[in-house]
This record gives structure tokens, C-alpha cells and sequence, in this order.
């Protein structure tokens, strides 16, 4: 376990542990770019996969303590399919749904996965997408989609009928280049990741800017392709850093408070695989160093709960960190 102490000291933050292995089906991930979290400890895990391995588009449910529950969707074109699924998202009935930056629409599951509804078409005109990413859902029912090659947030009912829009193509105060993730704090202000203009935007629903954090760069409070972000019950933001190779933690008014780096030990699916196979364990007994192990490797989403969790998308290497903010201490 790894405590941070940065600046800010009534936030303690240390990892807690690590969900999931490389599978295409089942028990793992294979290229998770998104999450949400549910009740009863359920998280909703968006496998992208590759175009060589379609087969491993999925939604994978599972709770924090690693049980697995169960998987929906697939690849293709039909009523519950995928191709390259971008976002997942819950409503307050826990209703699921989930972007496709192919075929330009919105897909809605009930909790269990099955397939309600879905909506969208390709273009440029009002409720018409053009590779939607990021979806961030308020307490009454907005659905926001981040439109990302529109370079615009569009607003939706949850069964899809078009409500307005905000933002434009450019890199000042209220333009967006390419929006990405997005998450509503418990004010009703949306943050949006501006992905290619290097920041995180805060604005009101009705599309008023009200905050810029960040700038292009590697530094404390610095971005290189931010893809998400999740703010938590006291107001503060977490940014999925996605270039950096790191997640960065700000306080509501934007001062740098500390960044996870990754501390990612063997998940319990990880370990039964071990288990059943001697070779891997002897290969694995013949590494000296596991930092590069450990270590994020393009963190692609993040989200919060109200017990001080914070659940981290390590897409590329297949898996789920979390991480714990306290209120005390802890013992590293």
C-alpha cells in the first residue's frame, strides 16, 4: 500500500488493490476504456478490445471485491452491438448507456443488460452525431454527449429526443477541440476533458464556461491528452491523464493536489490464473523488478463513489486499479 502527501493536507489517498486480467471473455478485460459504478458495489466495465480481436467488445460486470456477475453486448451492428464502443454511463434507475463511435449512437441496457432501446444518426445537424464519446447523465434525466468530431456537447432526454447543444471548434474559453470524457458534479456543473486543447472545462448546463484547469504539458497540473474525468462528493477533480501515464488530482479550485502514477499488485483473477498455471509462475519468479508492472500505462477513464473510492481504467494494461481517499492517515 503507498500513501501520497502533497500540499492539501487533509486528503490522504492510498492504492487499495487491482481488478482484472487479459481475457476475452469472462473473467478479464481486454482494452477497458471505460467504467461506471453502480449500487450494491457493481461496476460496469466497457471492453474496447481490438479490431484483430472483435470478439472481446463486451460489457463485463463485476464488484470491487472481484466476483464476477455477468457480461453483455457484442460486435456487430444489430440491437445491443458494438463496434467501437466509447462510453458507459448509469441514469438513477441504473440504466446503462454506452456511445459507439461507429455507428454514431447511443445504446440503453437495464442493469442486467438487456437491451432497451437505442438512438442516434451520423451528421452534423441538431441531434445528429459524428463519433460521440463521453456521456455524463444528471439526476433529472439529461443525458450529455460529448460530440466529439462536432467539437460540441449535445443534451438528450433519456429516450433520446434532442434538448440543445454548447461549444464550438477552437481553443478559447467555451470552444472544444475534440471533447472526451465528462462527469456532473453534485452542483449540476459538467467538466468536461478538452482532449486535443490539453484542459479540463468546467461549464453550466446551459453551456457557460465557468473554469479552465490545465495546460498542455508534463508537469503538476500540466496535460498531454486528457481522455476523463470524475469529481468527487467534496469537489475534487480526478483527470485521467492519458499521455502522462498518470492520474491527476485537483482541488476545486484547481490547485494541484497530487497525481497517481500506479500501484497495481495481482488481482485475484490474476493470481487463480497463476495458479492453474506452474509455467506462468516460474516466468513470473524470474522478474527482479515489478515497477513497470505496477505502473498505469494509458489510464483512459475514472469514477468516483460516495465511500471515497476511486476506480482507475488502466486500458492498455487490462485491468482496474483503485485507489482510497481518506479523511485520516494511513499506514503505508
Amino acid at each position: 500500500m503507498s500513501s501520497h502527501f502533497f500540499g492539501i493536507t487533509d486528503r490522504f489517498f492510498s492504492f487499495s488493490h487491482t481488478l482484472g486480467r487479459t481475457e476475452l471473455a469472462g473473467t478479464g478485460f481486454r482494452f477497458p476504456l471505460d467504467l461506471a459504478l453502480g449500487q450494491d458495489d457493481v461496476i460496469y466495465v466497457l471492453n474496447r478490445t481490438s479490431a484483430a480481436r472483435p470478439e472481446g467488445i463486451r460489457i463485463t460486470m463485476l464488484t470491487f471485491a472481484e466476483d464476477f456477475i455477468n457480461q453483455f453486448g457484442a460486435h456487430g451492428e444489430g440491437d445491443g452491438d458494438f463496434i467501437w464502443p466509447a462510453a458507459i454511463e448509469l441514469d438513477r434507475d441504473q440504466n446503462v448507456f454506452v456511445s459507439d463511435e461507429w455507428l454514431n449512437r447511443i445504446t440503453v441496457f437495464d442493469k442486467d443488460g438487456e437491451f432497451i432501446r437505442k438512438w442516434g444518426s451520423s451528421g452534423s445537424g441538431d441531434g445528429e452525431l459524428n463519433r460521440p464519446s463521453g456521456l455524463a447523465i444528471t439526476n433529472d434525466g439529461i443525458v450529455l454527449v460529448a460530440d466529439s468530431w462536432n467539437h460540441r456537447i449535445q443534451k438528450f432526454s433519456v429516450e433520446g429526443r434532442y434538448l440543445g447543444q454548447f461549444g464550438r471548434f477552437g481553443s478559447e474559453a467555451g470552444q472544444l477541440n475534440m471533447p472526451w470524457g465528462m462527469a456532473v458534479d453534485k452542483e449540476g456543473l459538467l467538466y468536461v476533458a478538452d482532449w486535443r486543447n490539453d484542459r479540463v472545462q468546467q461549464f453550466t448546463l446551459d453551456g457557460e464556461c465557468q473554469a479552465i484547469y490545465g495546460r498542455s504539458g508534463s508537469g503538476p497540473g500540466e496535460f498531454n491528452r486528457p481522455t476523463d474525468v470524475a469529481v468527487d462528493e467534496d469537489g475534487d477533480i480526478y483527470v485521467t491523464d492519458w499521455l502522462n501515464n498518470r492520474v491527476q488530482v485537483l482541488s476545486d479550485d484547481g490547485r494541484y493536489i497530487t497525481a497517481f502514477q500506479g500501484n497495481a499488485d495481482l488481482s485475484k483473477w490474476g493470481k487463480e490464473k497463476l495458479i492453474s498455471n506452474p509455467d506462468m509462475i516460474r516466468q513470473r519468479n524470474l522478474v527482479t523488478d515489478y515497477t513497470p508492472e505496477q505502473s498505469f500505462w494509458q489510464p483512459s477513464a475514472v469514477e468516483t463513489d460516495s465511500q471515497g473510492r476511486i476506480a482507475i481504467a488502466d486500458s492498455a494494461k487490462n485491468r482496474v486499479q483503485v485507489y482510497q481517499k481518506n479523511r485520516a492517515p494511513v499506514l503505508a
